[in-house]
């Protein structure tokens, strides 16, 4: 086997993407292919990375979509966290999808809020209990001792609200990334890929094609 990693390399042949293709709307647009996404039954086909910056330092972590609307893409996390502390000093985000099974990517970039306390609740509502229960144990991005003390936590908690429903934390809830820019990248044949990207200019989207 070769293990050089330049050597790594993969010629994409499935499909292209041709600008009398797309919606004039780049959330339409996501949705078709995120449509395309689920039937083709590919595993954790919400998972997005959620890139921040703060301090001029940038920062990536996986996240998963729980929402998509005419307004922009949620997902829900603690408030608290690294990443909550980066957006609090920033709203400017960056989302990225690869769907390596369609040879497909999206990028998007733009402004972030939180959602609704009605928002955030009716979700947290129908999260598994186990789910919920972790967003009161964990102080997330915060050092721990040990594995023990998280688990300590757990079952502390697991007593406090047994025989009850599980409140959402004050510190939890929903992120709106609401989308100024969107690159619809299709991977083609000796990487001349096709590229597609929304701009929005003065309230309307703007359709250019890049160079690969």
């Amino acid at each position: 086997m070769d293990h050089n990693i330049a050597n790594i390399r993969y010629d994409y042949r499935l499909k292209g993407l041709h600008e009398a293709d797309l919606d004039p709307d780049p959330l339409k647009q996501f949705r078709l292919w995120f449509d395309e996404v689920l039937e083709a039954d590919i595993f954790e086909a919400n998972a997005m990375l959620l890139s921040t910056v703060s301090e001029g330092r940038p920062t990536g972590r996986i996240v998963l979509l729980k929402d998509l609307d005419e307004r922009g893409f949620s997902f829900f996390t603690n408030y608290d966290s690294k990443k909550g502390q980066e957006i609090g000093q920033n709203p400017q985000v960056a989302l990225t999808f690869f769907w390596k099974e369609l040879e497909r990517q999206v990028r998007i970039e733009g402004k972030i809020e939180k959602t609704s306390e009605e928002e955030s609740s009716e979700y947290f509502a129908v999260r598994p209990r186990g789910s919920q229960i972790g967003a009161w144990a964990s102080a997330q991005s915060e050092v721990i001792p040990n594995r023990e003390f998280l688990e300590a936590k757990t079952s502390e908690l697991e007593a406090r609200f047994e025989g009850q429903p599980v409140p959402r934390p004050p510190h939890w809830g929903g992120y709106r990334v609401m989308p100024d820019y969107v690159e619809f990248w299709q991977g083609r044949p000796s990487r001349l890929h096709d590229r597609l990207a929304y701009t929005k200019v003065g309230g309307e989207w703007r359709i250019e094609r890049l160079s690969p």
